[in-house]
Formats: C-alpha cells, structure tokens, sequence
C-alpha cells in the first residue's frame, strides 16, 4: 500500500487530488513586488502552494567562484551571476509567507542549504521541496529529516542508482517522503521525458509520486496526472520575455490557470473502475437505441421467426442483444406489425416469488401507471406529480394504503426554485408548490389512509455553469421566506436533501444549498423544518466534497420523517440498484432500526418489469432491518 502525506487537512498520496506546486523559483528577479504578484497569480489560478528557493551563496557555491563567477565554467559563470541578482532578503521571505497567508495560498520554500533550513524552520513551512541538484544531498537531508517535516524530492540529473542510495537513506532514517521524477533541462525536449517512470518509482518504493515538468506547454502535465501522479510542480513568470536563468521555460499566468483547470477537470474525468449509466445517458439511450420491433402482425401462439424482427427506437422494449433469445419463442398474444416487443409479448414472465418483511416500504408511482401491475403489495405510494397532472383530473381508487407525494422539481423547461434570490422565480415556485398542496389535501388524500401526508419537495437553488456555495445563506433566506407563505394546513412538507450535480432534461447542472449535512441541520433546528432524506443524493454529495456518508446521515437523522433509499456511484450515478453501487447499508442502516416513517425504494427505472427495481431493492433492503 502507497504511503500518504499528510499536511494538516490536505492529503498527498493516492486517492486524493494532486498537490499542485506553483514554482516562483527565482523568477520574482529580487523584487519583492514581483514576488507579491507571483503569490497573486499562484493564488488566483488555485494551486495548492506557491513555492520560492532560498540560498546563502557562500554555502552552496566554494568562495572564489562567488568572489568572481567569471573565474568558473561557463554554465557555472551564468548561473552564479544570475542568481547574485535574484536573492530576496531574509525579512523579505518573511514577508511573501506571510502575504501567502493573507492570499488563501500555502507558502512552501525549497532550501538550498542548511542554514536556509535553519531559517525556514522559523517560519514554520510544513514540508520541504528538495530540488534535484540536492537529491543526492546527504548533508542537507540530514538536517532536514531532524525537522520532523515531510519531503517531496525531486529526481532530476540522478541516476537509478542514486535514486536507491537516497531512498534507503531515507526509509532507514523512517522518513515521510514522496518523489517527483523530473528531467532536469530547460525546457525538456518531449522525447527526453520518460513519464513511465513514475510507474517505476511507484511500484519500487510505495511512496508518492509526481511530476516535476519544465517542458513546454501543458498537456504532459495532465497526462501526468492522468497516470496517477500526486504532486504536479511546474515553473511560472510574469512572462517569459524577462531576464533570468529559468523564465524561458515557465508557465505564464493563464498558462498556469489552465494547467490547475485541466488537472481537476482530468481528475474529475477519471472516475470509478466500473461503468454504470447515468441519468443523463439513459434518457439519450431511451431515445436513440433500438428494441425488438415486429416487421409484421405476429398472431398469438404463432412461433417467431427472424424474419419478423427488426430493431427500431426508442429503446423501451426488448434489447436488440436478445433477437436470437427471442426467436423461436411463441406469441402470447396478437402483436401488431411495427411494435415494440415486451418479455410479457412472448413468454409468460416468470416472476421469482417476491418476498419482503421491509416495514412502511413504498414505491415510486405515477396517477397514469399505479393501476397496471402489481406492485408487491407495498405500505405505501408516493405519487410523482408534474406540472400537467395538476391541470388533470385524478382517478384514483379508495387504498388501504400510506401516502406521499413528490411535487414537481420542474415547470416546462424552468427549475420549480423556492431557493430563488430573483423574487419573480421565487413567487412563481411558491404559486405552484401550494397548487400541489390543495390538490393533495382536496383530491388525493381523502383515498388513503394517511391523516397528513407527506409532500418532499426540492429546495432548488440550482445553477447551470458553477456552483456558487457562497450564496446559499442568501439562498435558505429565500426558501426560508418561500416554505414560510405556503399553507401547509393538513399536509407535512418536507424538504429533500440534494445531489451536486443533477441531470436536468439531459444536461448536467449544478446544486448549491442543502447538501452540506450542517447546513441542512442548522436550518431544520432554526425553523422547526422536517426532511426527507434521500441515501443515493447524499452518497453523490459525500464523494464529492470528500465527507462520510455515516456522519452525513447522523447528523441529519433528528430531522429525517421519510426515506428515499437508492444506492449510488461516483458524483452523479443516482438511483442504483441497492448493493450495486458504493454505499454501505449494513453501516448505514443501522441508524434507521427504529424509524417508522416511509422507506421508499427510489431506484431509477424501478417501475419496469412490473416494478421489478423496486421489488429487488426492498428485499435487499429488508436483510439490513
């Protein structure tokens, strides 16, 4: 198992983003201003950590070649004059790390000496970037390893051998480190570059790896992290136009901007190892994937042939894949020509005996669909309302049954928002939430046995390019006021905690308020508000701001008087079958043993094959209570 660094709440290792390093070096020339505006561009473009190098001169270079550079090779001449002309002052450090502090950004300076290490440690820096000239620096390590702070050695201009010696001094002295394989030229031709080592080191020493790039460019970069690398530092400037040993081969600002862009984005692409649909696929799926089709009328009892099918949209019957497990079965009853096929069209489904002692388990219904099969005998049905079914007449039998309501997330094309900060939306949702309340109270509920039936309604707060976290105290101030004007007299309404990113008519969009498990307690003990508590949003929430699902839902249990219980993949895959996805349901249900109130089965497609989703999920369900 790969080792983790640790620096205070950030993790560097597997599983956890890469640590990016915006390297300053000695591009700031000696101008404390230009110091300031690179911690300004290193802040703005959200990288972890600004990172600027600190020398004495006459500890790292013998004393005639810093008397006269002009005395030593060439490279050697270049390099020492340069850097006479860069050096910051000790007071002058300080003063970046603080305005570090005061920007949002972590100050990281890599010491070149030991009596810079002495220095730093005044400071108070969390771990230390050993460039790669001092890889093979025993004397600096040395002092550096009695600080007790983590490295992060880059492996530039070392051979294999050198890599080892270091490494074994390292473990033997119970180091925390981490490597960055680097090419130290500048900039590094792409054909030098050799990311596949970083495998290498990874599988030899179990410690984290990164990259630290001088290429040109971006892309290398992200494929770095593409191949797991946990630490990304890359050279940035003003602009590469300036004077000075290392700005030709830096990143300028937007350069830099979009390599932290690019790496989030890469690591938010790479996901789970294991595919499942999301919402936003299957309703694609639904309308440009194909079913059995019949090519003529097939009578009942006829045997079918394959010249009697065809495959054609939308994809709501029988897979194509099934074409040679069809033929050869009997008709079971007349299909007309240009059908889609179903499994009841041509052999009698063989439902498995559907067993479950789940308590209050209900299941998703709709007024147009609850009359056609049979559901398993549930506790109770929660009706999917939508906008056109206010304006329908409902028919509805007498039911022995609980009831709940799920009011309209959406209006045409428009979020239903109570969340809204622009009062026009938001007295627009709050008109259409109290239309479902009076339908409910007048013409539904009189047919069940529930004395004040449930209505979960979505806060909304939705936007459609970012989130934007810092407007939720504005945006409960507005549901706040919104659940505030709806007469609730003989329903209970229920607020429904929410996933990050929802699938709204096929296009991935963005929630912002009630999410976070303390606001959403804050705001029930504030206003006296009940919740239902749905598992599967909440699991997508967890992975995404990095929380436990447990703790999520303990906080949130003193408030919760009904259960939407899904399973659920990675950031977005909503409604999975229980047992399917990633979450715990021994762990998690345990803190429902005693709950009475509705648990309702809400996976995605459930109602198919006769309610088969919902049927499945309650007996897995029932093996936890």
């Amino acid at each position: 198992m790969t080792q983790r660094i640790e620096i205070g709440n950030r993790a560097i290792g597997p599983d956890a983003p890469a640590y990016v390093i915006a390297e300053a070096g000695v591009n700031h020339n000696g101008s404390i201003q230009i110091a300031k505006e690179l911690v300004d561009i290193a802040a703005d473009s959200e990288a972890d950590a600004v990172k600027f190098q600190k020398r004495k001169l006459k500890n790292t270079y013998v004393e005639d070649i810093v008397e006269d550079p002009a005395i030593a090779e060439m490279g050697v001449e270049y390099t020492v004059s340069n850097l006479k002309d860069v050096l910051l002052t000790d007071e002058q450090y300080r003063e970046v790390a603080e305005y570090c502090d005061k920007q949002g950004i972590q100050f990281l300076c890599s010491p070149w000496d030991v009596d810079s290490v002495d220095y730093l440690e005044g400071i108070d820096i969390p771990l230390y970037k050993v460039g790669s000239p001092d890889m093979t620096n025993f004397v600096l390590l040395e002092r550096l390893l009695e600080t007790g702070k983590p490295l992060l050695l880059s492996t530039g201009m070392s051979e294999e051998k050198e890599i080892e010696r270091t490494v074994e001094f390292l473990q033997e002295r119970n180091a925390d480190f981490g490597l960055l394989h680097c090419r130290s030229t500048y900039p590094s031709p792409f054909h030098n570059l050799n990311l596949d080592f970083m495998n290498e080191l990874k599988r030899r020493y179990n410690v984290p790896v990164g990259y630290s790039g001088h290429e040109r460019g971006i892309a290398v970069s992200g494929a770095a992290v593409a191949m797991g690398a946990s630490v990304i530092e890359r050279h940035f400037t003003l602009s590469r136009d300036m004077e000075g040993p290392d700005h030709s081969a830096s990143l300028e600002p937007q350069g830099l901007k979009k390599l932290v862009r690019d790496i989030r984005n890469i690591e938010e692409s790479q996901g789970v190892p294991r595919r499942y649909m999301t919402r936003g696929e299957y309703n694609n799926r639904v309308s440009l994937s194909k079913s059995l089709a019949s090519t003529d009328k097939i009578r009942e009892g006829e045997q079918i042939n394959r010249k009697d099918l065809t495959a054609k949209s939308p994809a709501k019957g029988i897979s194509p894949q099934e074409l040679y497990t069809v033929v050869g079965k009997r008709a079971q009853r007349n299909i007309a020509s240009d059908q889609l096929l179903q499994w009841d069209d041509i052999q009698n489904v063989d439902e498995k005996e559907f067993d479950t002692d789940l308590e209050n388990w209900g299941i998703v219904v709709r007024f147009s669909d609850i009359s056609e099969h049979d559901w398993g005998n549930p506790d109770a049905f929660e009706f999917r309302i939508n906008g056109a079914d206010l304006e329908q007449e409902f028919k509805i039998n007498q039911y022995d049954k609980q009831l709940g309501i799920h009011a309209p997330e959406q209006k045409g094309h428009d979020i239903v928002d109570l969340s809204a900060r622009d009062e026009t939306r938001r007295a627009e949702a709050v008109d259409l939430i109290q239309r479902v309340i009076d339908r409910v109270r007048d013409d539904i509920k009189p047919y069940f046995e529930t004395q004040d039936p449930p209505i979960v309604i979505h806060p909304g707060g939705i936007t459609e390019h970012d989130m934007n976290l810092e407007a939720i105290p504005e945006m409960n101030n507005a549901l706040e006021q919104s659940m505030s004007e709806l007469d609730d007299d003989g329903v209970q309404l229920l607020l429904e905690n929410m996933p990050p990113l929802p699938w709204i008519y096929g296009g991935q969009q963005y929630h912002n308020n009630f999410m976070n498990a303390e606001e959403i307690a804050e705001y029930c003990e504030r206003t006296g508000q009940k919740i239902c508590y749905d598992t599967s949003h909440a699991k997508l929430w967890c992975n995404y701001a990095d929380v436990d699902l447990y703790e999520h839902a303990k906080t949130l249990r003193p408030y919760t008087e009904y259960l939407h219980v899904a399973d659920a993949i990675g950031v977005d895959g909503e409604g999975i079958q229980i047992g399917d996805g990633e979450i715990d349901f021994e762990r998690l249900m345990d803190l429902y043993q005693d709950f009475d109130g509705p648990i309702i089965t809400e996976i995605w497609r459930g109602h198919e094959r006769k309610g088969r989703g919902f049927k499945e999920a309650a007996e897995t369900l029932s093996e936890y209570f």
